[in-house]
């Protein structure tokens, strides 16, 4: 069957991702293969000490996206986009949206990057002996609790932002468990929350005297394969104004970023793992057993299938790096040379392979918002080298993406201490794009062999299309890894590269300065208050 074919009669399907820059549709066929790509480009808003989007960003996000993907259709195969097999909806995980019985929203969206809730995510980890991160939904929840915020008495329903955007196209109210196990913690055996601690949330509520329990406000919880509903006539008009595109097309569960990243590279299995690095940076790897230890600077979260995962999550990942890129285009246009954003990129990243191992003694921190791995709770984008240091572009550039990577190395070495072994990493998201060099920095923090697919550049996107497809076309008992293993990824090219031991110990000198230097981003916070 042709791509043509395939999209006339709907052989196809339909993944949208909310990343924190970008909003990104993927359309495929069943075996993977993309046909065409829709993008819209956004940025939050730092707006009374919150990061958040607004809803009609959120809405013009979201037909922008779709309306470039048919475009995208018109232009490559000369046929109007009508038809689609299967839809997916993945974002950010974790934040808060909260809504009344009317739907109306009764607090600005709080997004993951938001770190003011200390209090509420330190008492509920005590509570439950089980680490809940400041950006966990349910933090959110209790800190408005706890500052006696008026809203919350009037909550009907809660969820995250793939889980929203969902509710709008089909009208029911569920979630992935993978988005779901970053809003409270879930049991692989049940694949449900965990029962004993929904059962003290509740019994936290009862001062208070709500109306609802947390069952009642948050969103049902499925698995990877299971039916999600179905495209209503107001959600087909929500996403193409136009009025093309038909209703009634079903829907797979809503994830959240983590689970359409190991997706993305088939790290759904024990052993297996992948890091997403972009404008967040994170690392899963699925576990064999559980950690003997409770880590705060670790997120125990699920694979879109319910089995339990280790996550270091950096909120800080190339935002600052793009920042730095940004400005090199910048002067080069002054000097009458623009240059392409994707050639500059190139460029810069290929170069950085010239610098030294250790990236010539320079430290950067790419903090725009706090990092709870290395428990600071605001950001301040800092750049710090001694009178010895080596300043030159290669290890300019070099130590920015290091940086990048530093705050979830601490949260990889956590994991090696707890003895969690790992077969293969894969890495995804745009800080691979340039060939082999993300790559060659990841295996050195790693110290593993790290590798990319052909894929990695279409990112979460592609996964959530690849849940899509898998909830329609998946054959009976077929499990999603066996899915994945045999019909997606046994045809896929990808490149493996391991780490030096030069370039490993040049790594883990960056990272001893890094873990020093982290005194005077404290220090940053306190004096910087303009």
């Amino acid at each position: 069957m042709t791509a043509k074919e395939a999209m006339v009669t709907g052989k196809t399907a339909l993944g949208i991702e909310f990343g924190s820059t970008r909003i990104k549709a993927v359309l495929i066929d069943y075996s993977g293969t993309v046909l065409a790509v829709g993008i819209h480009d956004w940025e939050n808003s730092f707006e009374q000490g919150i990061w958040t989007f607004h809803l009609q960003e959120i809405y013009d996000g979201l037909r922008s996206c779709y309306h470039s993907l048919k475009m995208a259709v018109r232009e490559q195969y000369g046929i109007t986009l009508s038809k689609v097999g299967s839809i997916g909806i993945s974002a950010m995980m974790h934040g808060y949206m909260a809504f009344d019985q009317q739907g109306k929203l009764l607090a600005p969206f709080q997004t993951w990057r938001n770190t003011n809730t200390q209090q509420a995510a330190d008492i509920l980890t005590k509570l439950f002996q089980f680490n809940i991160p400041l950006r966990w939904t349910v933090a959110h929840l209790y800190q408005r609790i706890l500052d006696d915020e008026a809203h919350v008495a009037h909550i009907d329903y809660v969820s995250t932002l793939a889980g929203f955007i969902h509710w709008q196209l089909t009208g029911e109210k569920v979630i992935g468990i993978g988005d779901a196990s970053g809003m409270f913690p879930v049991d692989p055996l049940t694949n449900d929350y965990v029962e004993n601690m929904v059962n003290k949330f509740n019994q936290l509520l009862e001062p208070y005297h709500f109306s609802w329990q947390l069952r009642d406000i948050f969103p049902k919880v499925l698995v990877a394969g299971e039916k999600a509903g179905m495209l209503t006539a107001r959600g087909a008009k929500l996403l193409d104004e136009e009025g093309d595109l038909e209703s009634g097309i079903p829907f797979c569960p809503p994830e959240g970023d983590a689970g359409t990243g190991m997706t993305a590279t088939n790290a759904v299995a024990p052993r297996t793992g992948n890091v997403s690095a972009g404008t967040s940076t994170f690392a899963m790897i699925v576990l064999e057993h559980p950690l003997k230890e409770l880590h705060r600077e670790i997120d125990m979260v699920a694979t879109p299938t319910g089995a339990p995962c280790a996550m270091s999550h950096a909120n800080n990942g190339t935002t600052d790096l793009n920042a730095w890129v940004n400005l090199f285009g910048e002067f080069s246009a002054l000097m009458g040379h623009p240059v392409d954003a994707g050639e500059l990129f190139t460029k810069l990243y290929t170069n950085s392979l010239q610098g030294e191992a250790d990236a010539g003694g320079l430290l950067p921190y790419g903090y725009y918002s706090g990092e709870n791995i290395t428990m600071i709770n605001e950001g301040r984008p800092i750049f710090l080298r001694t009178t010895k240091s080596h300043f030159n572009l290669a290890n300019f550039m070099r130590a920015n993406l290091y940086t990048s990577l530093g705050a979830v190395k601490i949260g990889l070495d956590i994991l090696r201490d707890e003895g969690v072994k790992v077969d293969r990493i894969m890495g995804h998201g745009g800080f691979f794009k340039t060939k082999g060099v993300g790559q060659r920095y990841l295996s050195a923090a790693c110290e593993a062999p790290v590798t990319v697919m052909n894929t990695a550049s279409e990112g979460g996107a592609w996964g959530i299309a690849l849940l899509a497809a898998y909830l329609i076309d998946q054959q009976p008992q077929e499990t999603l890894g066996d899915y994945l293993d045999q019909r997606i990824f046994a045809h896929l090219d990808g490149d493996t590269l391991n780490a030096t031991p030069k370039e490993i110990t040049g790594f883990q000198k960056f990272m001893k300065h890094y873990r020093a230097g982290l005194r005077v981003e404290k220090a940053a916070i306190s004096a910087m208050d303009w």
